[in-house]
C-alpha cells in the first residue's frame, strides 16, 4: 500500500513538473482583486480637486477690489496645476485597476487609459508635489505601461505590487497632502466669504435693512451648511486615501502568504472601509 501510494504521489508530481509546474493549494487572489477594485472606485478626490481649482469663482462676489486682484493670481497659479494634481489621481486609479484585472481570470486592454495619463508632472514647491513624486509618476507610468503593453497575468500580481510599491505610496501620500491642501483653502474661503456677512450683518439695523438682512442670514445658514458637508468630504476622502495605502503596504508585506486567513481578512476589511466610505462620499 505505501509503496502504491508513493508510486502514485511520483506520478502526481511527474504530470505536474509536465504542465509546467505546480501551484500553491488554496491561493486566492479574490480579495486582492476587491481590495484594488474598491480603491479604483474609491472617489471624492477628483471632485475636491475641482472645487479647489474653482475658488476664485465662489469667492470674486465677495471681494473688494484690492482683494480681486490678489485672487486672480492665485487662480491663474491653480489652474496652471490642476491637470497635475489631477494625473496623480488617474495613474494611481490605473494602477488600482491594472492590479484588480491581474488578479482576475479575464484578458484586460486598458491601454487607451494610459494616453489619459497626461504628458508628465512638474515640481510645484507652493502645492508640495515635489521632484519625488514626479519621479514616481515616472516610474509607475512605465510600470503600468509595461503590464498592460503585456497583458500578462498569473504571478504579475506579485510583480505589479513589488515594483509598485514605493511609487504607488509617494504618489498616494501626494494625493493625502494635496487633499489637505484643498481642505486648508477651503477653510480660508469659508473664513472670507462668512466673515464678510458676520461683520456686516450686525451693522445692518435700520428698518429699510430688514428684509435685506434676512436674506444675507439665509444665504449664510446655506453656505455654513456647503462648508460643513464638504469639510465631511475631506476627512472621508483622506480616510479613504489612507486605508488605500495601509492595505497596498500590506499586499506588498506578504506577497508570498496571499493565501493566509489574517491576510485575506485584512484585505477584506480594506475592501469593505473603502466601500463604506465611497458610499459616504456619494451621499454628500
Amino acid at each position: 500500500m505505501n509503496l502504491l501510494r508513493h508510486r502514485s504521489t511520483v506520478a502526481a508530481l511527474a504530470a505536474c513538473l509536465l504542465l509546467g509546474g505546480c501551484a500553491a493549494p488554496h491561493v486566492s487572489l479574490a480579495e486582492v482583486r476587491e481590495f484594488a477594485g474598491a480603491s479604483a472606485k474609491l472617489g471624492g478626490y477628483a471632485e475636491l480637486s475641482t472645487r479647489y481649482r474653482d475658488t476664485y469663482l465662489r469667492e470674486q462676489p465677495y471681494l473688494t477690489p484690492a482683494a480681486d486682484k490678489l485672487a486672480k493670481e492665485t487662480d491663474a497659479r491653480r489652474r496652471a496645476v490642476h491637470e497635475d494634481f489631477r494625473s496623480v489621481q488617474k495613474s494611481v486609479v490605473l494602477y488600482m485597476q491594472t492590479l484588480a484585472l491581474l488578479a482576475g481570470a479575464d484578458r484586460f486592454d486598458l491601454t487607451p487609459q494610459l494616453d489619459d495619463l497626461g504628458n508628465g508632472l512638474k515640481a510645484n514647491t507652493e502645492s508640495g508635489l515635489e521632484q519625488r513624486h514626479v519621479t514616481a509618476w515616472t516610474g509607475l507610468t512605465r510600470l503600468l505601461t509595461r503590464a498592460i503593453a503585456s497583458g500578462y497575468q498569473g504571478r504579475s500580481v506579485e510583480t505589479m505590487v513589488r515594483d509598485g510599491d514605493a511609487d504607488l505610496q509617494a504618489l498616494v501620500g501626494a494625493m493625502i497632502s494635496l487633499t489637505r491642501l484643498y481642505a486648508k483653502t477651503n477653510e480660508n474661503e469659508q473664513k472670507t466669504i462668512l466673515g464678510i456677512f458676520d461683520i456686516e450683518i450686525p451693522y445692518a439695523n435700520r428698518p429699510n435693512d430688514r428684509m435685506l438682512v434676512t436674506l444675507a442670514k439665509v444665504h449664510y445658514l446655506n453656505k455654513s451648511q456647503e462648508y460643513k458637508l464638504i469639510d465631511k468630504r475631506y476627512a472621508l476622502a483622506l480616510q479613504g486615501l489612507t486605508k488605500v495605502s495601509l492595505g497596498h503596504q500590506k499586499l506588498r508585506e506578504n506577497l508570498h502568504k496571499l493565501s493566509g486567513d489574517e491576510v485575506r481578512r485584512t484585505l477584506q476589511n480594506f475592501g469593505r472601509d473603502l466601500r463604506v466610505i465611497r458610499e459616504g462620499l456619494s451621499e454628500n
